[in-house]
């Protein structure tokens, strides 16, 4: 007699536990299926949406482009030939031949060098 209750106890586990272990993996398949099915449904929603912008893109016109009118000419400044660190360097050269710090030929041999 005892050793049929155990026989008995063995069957009713072996079954709990075949039973518990189809529940979970059928419970796992079913929540695979679903996330399947909501990825499929955002991506076919993406899709739908991707398409409708083409659409609206085709049936829209092309842009009209207007090129803006080009800057008026500028009346060119008359050149002397010389910029502005020419002319200060010789304004510097005349004050320091006036103030009798530079000679006439250093001053001429000076201003010939920045006149090139």
């Amino acid at each position: 007699m005892f050793m049929r209750r155990r026989m008995r106890r063995r069957a009713i586990v072996g079954a709990a536990v075949v039973g518990g272990t189809a529940y979970a993996a059928g419970h796992h398949v079913a929540k695979k299926s679903a996330e399947q099915q909501q990825t499929d449904a955002q991506q076919n929603a993406q899709i739908a949406d991707v398409q409708q912008q083409q659409d609206a893109q085709q049936q829209a016109p092309p842009p009209t482009y207007q090129q803006a009118a080009p800057p008026p000419p500028q009346a060119a400044a008359p050149s002397s030939g010389f910029s502005s660190d020419d002319m200060a360097q010789l304004k510097q050269l005349g004050q320091l031949h006036e103030s009798g710090v530079l000679t006439d030929t250093e001053f001429e041999a000076a201003k010939q060098k920045i006149l090139g």
